[in-house]
This record gives C-alpha cells, sequence and structure tokens, in this order.
C-alpha cells in the first residue's frame, strides 16, 4: 500500500534548475533516511544526495554546492533543488526512502518510478 512517486523532471538549459519531488502514500508511521539516486546512459547508478530523519544531509562530490536535499516530514516528502546544472547531470533521477508501515515492526525499502532529467541547448 506505500508507494513512492517522484516529479519535477524535464528538459533545462545548462546553468539553468529544477526541482524534484518525491512523495510516498500510504499508512506509514515514519520514514528514515530518504536519499536521491541517478543513472546517466552508459554509466552506473550513483547516490546522489541523502538526508537522515534527524536533517543530517552527504552529497555527491559532482554535486555539492549546487544541489540540496531536504525534507517536509509532515507531508512525507523529500526534495532535490538543482542549481547550475550542467549537461553531466542528465539522468533519470529516483527517490530511495527507509519507510515504517503502520503496524508492521520491521522497514521497507520502496524506490520510485524515476523522472528524466535532461540539461541541454
Amino acid at each position: 500500500q506505500v508507494h513512492l512517486v517522484e516529479s519535477g523532471g524535464g528538459l533545462v538549459q545548462p546553468g539553468g534548475s529544477l526541482r524534484l519531488s518525491c512523495v510516498a502514500s500510504g499508512s506509514i508511521a515514519g520514514i528514515y533516511t530518504m536519499r536521491w539516486y541517478r543513472q546517466a546512459p552508459g554509466k552506473e547508478r550513483e547516490l546522489v544526495a541523502s538526508i537522515t530523519r534527524g536533517g543530517m544531509t552527504n552529497y555527491a562530490d559532482s554535486v555539492r554546492g549546487r544541489f540540496t536535499i531536504s525534507r517536509d516530514n509532515a507531508k512525507n516528502t523529500v526534495y532535490l533543488q538543482m542549481n547550475s546544472l550542467k549537461p553531466e547531470d542528465t539522468a533519470a533521477y529516483s527517490c530511495n526512502e527507509e519507510v515504517l508501515p503502520h503496524g508492521s515492526s520491521t522497514t521497507w525499502i520502496l524506490w520510485g518510478q524515476g523522472t528524466q532529467v535532461t540539461v541541454s541547448s
């Protein structure tokens, strides 16, 4: 019953900005670490950014200073603000969350379906 849905991807020129969102829906007791991954053509999937339940963040070296991850626990949503975008940022971006459903004694690791970001002139 619990699932993740991403939105906000699209086509943007180099130097532009996009804001990705990922909403968790269903009967949820809590969400622990939230993460954004990306996978570009011909490359392996990489971790872009993460944020813990307490708000501690971590970033890949390639995006540090340009991207910001944040969360709104009341809305069960994680965001990725992407500024100063480069062509090499082009990839399919997916959210990943450790979720505790109501009535469960264990957490689930969930993935969204992905949203495409293309940076090109």
